[in-house]
């Protein structure tokens, strides 16, 4: 399975638009540099809890716009990578690679009330259960506009 960034974006502080950039940079137990969500330091108990990114598949937004007449900008969905060609859900409890970066998937990232009230668009029922994955970084790197997104296989069980 194999997939392409097709966007990144960050925002510097809680509740700020997200802005999109060419490319950033991930650290394993810290997140996205320059994202609202980094975090400068944190303790390895509090960091086997914690996500560092979210992504959303570009064919989502397709959808929802094409199935429900609801357009969603990238942006808008608050998330950090938009991707094609990947579904995410199937990146639960794996390992995959995000440009540079090593990194497994942990959750679906639902959409909100907050996200809802910010877009000012009725999409918490459109985007049940396809609103995102929630990732945590293992290996940092760097990803940009355009990089790959490839799960990897599982490793054997002896």
């Amino acid at each position: 399975m194999g997939g392409t960034v097709e966007g990144i974006f960050v925002a510097a502080k809680p509740g700020e638009p997200m802005r999109p950039v060419p490319e950033v940079v991930g650290k394993a137990g810290h997140g996205l540099v320059g994202d609202r969500h980094y975090r400068a330091s944190l303790t390895r108990k509090r960091r086997l809890t914690m996500d560092d990114l979210s992504l959303v598949e570009a064919e989502v937004l397709e959808a929802l716009r094409d199935e429900y007449g609801i357009e969603l900008a990238p942006d808008e969905t608050r998330r950090n990578i938009l991707v094609r060609g990947v579904r995410l859900n199937d990146l639960i409890g794996q390992r995959f690679r995000l440009g540079g970066m090593l990194c497994e998937g942990i959750e679906i990232c639902q959409p909100c009330a907050h996200m809802q009230q910010k877009v000012g668009k009725p999409v918490l029922k459109p985007l049940a259960h396809r609103g995102g994955l929630r990732a945590r970084i293992l290996e940092g790197g760097a990803v940009r506009v355009g990089d790959g997104v490839a799960a990897l296989e599982a490793p054997a069980r002896t």
